[in-house]
């Protein structure tokens, strides 16, 4: 075959090979409770798009968080290792190690684009200026952005921020568990945290009004530029609803009017979260793109124990290792590879992405350089029996007591053994 035509075959079939590949979106709401959504029971905040992605995926009834609190679960998802092994301990304590493999570099090698958007909270995304929790002038120690974990693209803030007009704050009435949106007129001032782009600047426009809509609105285009380079992409999507300070604007308050402020703004905000998500989903549809799309939702740990989440009647709350604090909405939409939707009631849990990714992609596990906690679940996608006993390992820390506990797949009501605590 002469040398011209083998590479124009080459070149048909390394296209081809792209297409086929699917693009993988890994949602993750904050401080969401397993009882905050329709599927799940609840009969008063409104989520009909995380409720027909039930209807027509996958929904993990014993989904759980790696951690009760957030930074260590966000490690779990990017490197398929509990957090103990990556350098984040807890919340605003330590940073996801360089050295850590994670999801976008594995993909990078499979010709994939990755972008990071909404929270981040693994490190410290300045070193020039005071900004959220931990960042500060000349704090090397804990500086470490998405660019350094193998993503192309970022939009994304160190940690919490009010989930409508996220950069403000209210002068006057402003508390820790959130306000009502500010009117046209009122004094405010700054909440103390900015979002940064890929390249470390501030970002300064498009901010205002609705958080979860902010960050759509970076994810879209960044899929734009992927499809316009005819390349699979991985869009990490990490809300900030419903975090603590929860704010509802006026077109999702009006849903809740008759109910008390704070669950007007908890519940107006999940649902603005929720109406992003089915614009995402209307958008794949529109390019052509659904069916290959993995979808992932789940929360990063249980509901704030001042917050009005609901566990949907689990003990205890985030910051807990009994099944309140972990166990979260879990659920995956793939239409090429999920046909119809079902439920299952096997335990799984976000160290368990990577590895899943990994089998869908056949990408060899000596491609890891070490050992991983999560397990695929690729079995369960394309329906096929679940193995028989399986046991993760939670961790978080609290205080100078270290604790971790284990789960079994045995156990139908998925209360937790305590190993130590």
């Amino acid at each position: 075959m002469p040398k011209l035509l083998i590479a124009f075959f080459l070149l048909y079939v390394t296209g081809l090979s792209a297409q086929n590949k699917p693009n993988i979106i890994l949602i993750m709401a904050d401080d969401l409770g397993w009882g905050d959504v329709g599927y799940n029971g609840n009969q008063l905040i409104q989520t009909p798009h995380l409720d027909q992605m039930a209807k027509d995926g996958i929904t993990f009834n014993r989904f759980y968080s790696a951690s009760a609190v957030c930074s260590p679960t966000r490690a779990s998802v990017l490197t398929g290792r509990n957090s103990y092994r990556t350098g984040v301990f807890t919340a605003n304590k330590g940073i996801l190690r360089k050295e850590e493999l994670t999801i976008p570099e594995l993909l990078k090698e499979e010709g994939y684009t990755s972008g990071h958007f909404g929270k981040w909270h693994l490190g410290t995304l300045t070193t020039a200026v005071k900004d959220a929790n931990r960042g500060r002038p000349n704090n090397m120690k804990e500086y470490n952005p998405p660019s350094w974990h193998g993503y192309d693209e970022a939009f994304v803030t160190e940690s919490k921020v009010p989930t409508y007009d996220p950069m403000k704050k209210p002068v006057d009435g402003a508390s820790r568990l959130g306000w009502d949106y500010l009117k046209e007129g009122q004094a405010y001032k700054s909440y103390g945290t900015h979002y940064w782009d890929f390249d470390g600047n501030i970002v300064s426009n498009n901010l205002e009004g609705d958080d979860s809509r902010v960050i759509m609105d970076r994810v879209l285009p960044f899929i734009d530029k992927a499809l316009e380079k005819e390349q699979p992409f991985c869009a990490v999507v990490w809300f900030h609803t419903p975090h603590l300070p929860c704010v509802a604007g006026p077109k999702y308050q009006a849903l809740y009017k008759e109910q008390p402020k704070m669950i007007r703004n908890y519940a107006g905000c999940v649902t603005a979260m929720d109406e992003q998500i089915g614009r995402l989903r209307k958008y794949l549809l529109k390019h052509g793109i659904g069916g290959n799309t993995m979808i992932w939702f789940c929360s990063d740990n249980g509901p704030e124990n001042n917050s009005t989440g609901t566990t949907g009647g689990f003990k205890a709350r985030k910051r807990s290792l009994y099944e309140g604090g972990v166990r979260v909405p879990g659920l995956l939409v793939w239409p090429d590879k999920v046909k119809e939707g079902f439920a299952i009631d096997a335990p799984a849990v976000t160290s368990d992405y990577l590895p899943t990714i990994m089998d869908a992609l056949d990408i060899k596990s000596k491609k890891v350089p070490y050992i991983l906690d999560g397990e695929s679940l690729m079995p369960t996608i394309e329906g096929k029996a679940q193995k028989g006993l399986r046991q993760s390992v939670f961790a978080y820390e609290i205080c100078l007591v270290r604790q971790i506990c284990a789960i079994n797949s045995t156990n139908v009501m998925g209360t937790m053994s305590c190993m130590i605590c």
